[in-house]
């Protein structure tokens, strides 16, 4: 009999303790573990999801975010009926359902630069279930300065990817990027979109990798980054190798703290911070953009999505031109009218903004958040997708 496993936990995880490579000794690692898993959305979901079916003792929950309708085509921890509740709390309840034995933290607060290093500090191991680079960046770092090992993945439309950061000497996400792309450069998944099954195939890859680092078992993905694509139905790696001259795991590293991450990621410092302090010089409010239409009804609306998304939702008097062929269309753009560009969420729009500014359109203004932001604030009779 088990000191750490109770009667009904032997019987519970029964299939793991027959395989030689976990018996009971790795079936109590798993119980004696604690996993920090960064965000409970889409790969946050199937990680926390497995993690508890297999018997991990103890998780870490990190999100600030609330359930909304639009999360439910792929973030599994959540039912319709938790639509406004917190995320954490959510799929604290789905995870306690699956596993009763399971020790659940909620950090409902988020990561920041003020809290992430003594978050990371309480577990053994990371799991990034993120969807933005300030995050990725201040987690990885964190990991890399507490000396953790970090699962990572990221996916978008049809594609994922997944490694092993901080591990077995291998290299960290900054040996990967070593620094982020521009702002507004790589769309979201909220932009782009996201198979909805997707996140499960690449957040069971990470819950994988998890479980194995705990037994120490099997060859992790550290050294190595698998890409996946759904509608092939392929995988493929590249090798990865740590930079001898990277400014986090290094041989003379030169990052001796988290940084404000925000700001070079082209993000707002804070997310209570004032709207008109985050506001990019070029932005207007959906508030401010009703008050100049009333103005001037003549304004040249432009929008830069895709055929499939104007078919959603519009607003009305909008010129349509998808940002990927602007630069060939961008004289249909009258220079002397002020001109208004929108998108889903402002990214796009933001580019098309400046490489009209580029082109010596001197009355160019983004809309700050793109329709959905004007569908909250001014029309809510549109559709938001």
């Amino acid at each position: 009999m088990s000191d750490i496993l109770t009667a009904e936990e032997l019987a519970r995880f029964d299939r793991h303790i027959i395989l030689p490579q976990v018996g009971l000794e790795g079936q109590e690692k798993l119980k004696q573990a604690k996993v920090l898993c960064v965000g409970t959305g889409g790969l946050g979901s199937p990680i926390s999801l497995y993690l508890s079916a297999a018997g991990v003792g103890t998780i870490g929950l990190v999100d600030f975010d609330v359930v909304d309708d639009s999360n439910l085509q792929r973030q599994i921890a959540h039912s319709t009926a938790d639509i406004g509740r917190p995320k954490v709390e959510s799929a604290r309840d789905t995870l306690i359902g699956i596993n009763p034995f399971l020790n659940v933290q909620l950090h409902g607060e988020g990561i920041t630069r003020g809290n992430v290093r003594e978050i990371v500090s309480q577990y053994d191991l990371v799991l990034d279930g993120t969807d933005n680079f300030p995050t990725r960046y201040l987690v990885n770092d964190a990991c890399v300065l507490e000396g953790k090992p970090l699962i990572y993945a990221s996916i978008f439309q049809f594609e994922g990817q997944a490694t092993v950061f901080n591990h077995a000497e291998g290299p960290c996400y900054r040996c990967l990027y070593p620094e982020p792309p521009p702002p507004g450069l790589v769309p979201s998944c909220a932009e782009g979109g996201v198979l909805g099954v997707l996140p499960g195939v690449i957040g069971v890859i990470q819950a994988t990798e998890a479980v194995k680092i705990i037994l120490g078992q099997g060859h992790t993905l550290s050294g190595r980054l698998l890409l996946y694509d759904a509608m092939d139905m392929k995988f493929r790696e590249v090798k990865l190798r740590r930079d001898p001259s990277c400014p986090a795991c290094g041989d003379n590293p030169s990052i001796g703290d988290v940084e404000a991450y925000e700001q070079f990621c082209g993000l707002p410092p804070s997310e209570t911070a004032d709207q008109e302090e985050i506001l990019g010089e070029d932005d207007i409010t959906p508030i401010q953009f009703k008050e100049m239409l009333d103005d001037n009804p003549d304004l040249y609306i432009l929008d830069v999505r895709e055929p499939h998304e104007i078919a959603i939702c519009r607003i009305e008097g909008s010129w349509e031109i998808p940002l990927g062929i602007l630069p060939l269309r961008y004289a249909e753009v009258p220079r002397d009218k002020p001109v208004v560009v929108h998108c889903k969420i402002g990214g796009r729009s933001a580019q098309a903004a400046e490489f009209l500014q580029g082109k010596g359109y001197s009355n160019v203004k983004n809309l700050a958040g793109g329709i959905l932001r004007w569908i909250d604030d001014v029309d809510s009779s549109l559709n938001k997708y």
